[in-house]
């Protein structure tokens, strides 16, 4: 069909496929807004085509069992879609996990801090539950470098897990700028050196008043900048830098955005967790085919809010719907009155292509 042979002409510069895997990529891709779920049954109900459901259904199935994906070409296309080789950004690390029977889907996920929202470049499977160890988080950010160069990380933001002697050994190695919350229980030291739990240099804050130590304290043996808040709820929030300044919370509190992405790939957007692949390889294609989704849903929102019409403001001074949300809601209209208002569809393909002059906007100083 004339609009999916439009789509697939735009990806094939990244992905290196024939025709016919395209074809099904891009057909995939767009029954993925009319249905709003990974779920490969409906997805199917989806796909254009004369053929019978169940032929169908297993060309989608052949297509992730089959196909090769190369995960450096899509982080790329990602990168050049927001034009993120144009300054430098701060990356989140996170992990979003669920169970579908007794298979543990755990996804570990590296993403780039845009505009409120976290962009996915890069992710890993693993085949176990719980945390991610250091090997394998060393693993997607050298993988990252390897693509894209350190010149364009302006830090790293993590939550609490990702810590650990070792870890923070590699991020101060490789010179690589870090704002992560530290749990409450750790040891370190006071300003005589003497060991004391953590929590302990920051026991007198009041609500919403922080603190910033001027000098570096010991952590897992390393010399470590330490900051803490005490937040609205009570609760002690304290983060760790290589970094001097007042700037540590404020850049980790950017971490934030990683969850919301994860909530657009599940129940605000393609309830990703309604997927029945249980092979991490697979689970890791669908993985992409979200991305990709959801990278031009927030392209597309964002022009709708900044050229067509801006996103109404509620009474409380929120926006009425996110960035993603907006190009959602756009692309699914276009997708459903595509027969009719092609033109519709058209404008949205127009933010899926990648520019190599485009300006990038709001990146990290």
């Amino acid at each position: 069909m004339p609009h999916i042979n439009e789509l697939t002409n735009i990806l094939h510069e990244y992905f290196p496929w024939n025709k016919a895997r395209l074809s099904c990529f891009g057909s995939m891709l767009i029954a993925l807004f009319a249905v709003r779920t990974v779920n490969l049954t409906q997805i199917t109900c989806a796909l254009s085509g004369e053929a019978k459901e169940s032929s169908r259904y297993r060309r989608v199935q052949r297509f992730f069992s089959e196909v090769e994906f190369d995960y450096t070409k899509i982080a790329a296309f990602i990168f050049r879609l927001f034009s993120f080789e144009k300054g430098k950004w701060y990356l989140t690390i996170d992990r979003t996990n669920w169970r579908w029977g007794k298979k543990n889907i755990n996804i570990l996920m590296l993403a780039v801090v845009y505009k409120g929202i976290a962009v996915p470049i890069l992710w890993k499977l693993l085949d176990k539950k719980g945390s991610s160890n250091t090997s394998e988080r060393i693993e997607l950010l050298l993988e990252f470098i390897d693509c894209f160069g350190k010149e364009c990380i302006a830090g790293l933001l993590a939550d609490r897990e990702f810590i650990g002697k070792e870890w923070f050994a590699w991020l101060l190695k490789e010179r690589i700028s870090f704002f992560i919350r530290i749990k409450n229980n750790v040891i370190t030291t006071n300003a005589r050196g003497l060991a004391v739990d953590i929590d302990a240099l920051f026991y007198d804050l009041q609500i919403n008043e922080q603190l910033v130590l001027a000098s570096k304290r010991k952590l897992w043996g390393h010399e470590i900048y330490l900051s803490g808040l005490r937040t609205q709820s009570g609760e002690l929030l304290i983060v760790s830098s290589n970094e001097p300044g007042e700037q540590a919370i404020k850049n980790y509190a950017k971490r934030w955005e990683i969850e919301t992405l994860f909530a657009c790939f599940k129940g605000r957007g393609f309830n990703f967790e309604d997927t029945h692949l249980t092979d991490l390889e697979r689970v890791k294609k669908l993985t992409a085919l979200l991305s990709i989704a959801f990278c031009w849903a927030h392209k597309t929102g964002q022009w709708r809010h900044q050229e067509i019409e801006p996103i109404k403001i509620k009474t409380h001074g929120r926006p009425a719907k996110s960035l993603f949300r907006y190009g959602l809601d756009f692309i699914r209209e276009a997708v459903f009155k595509v027969f009719y208002r092609v033109e519709l569809f058209r404008d949205c393909l127009l933010h899926i292509i990648p520019f190599n002059n485009i300006e990038t906007q709001e990146c990290a100083t």
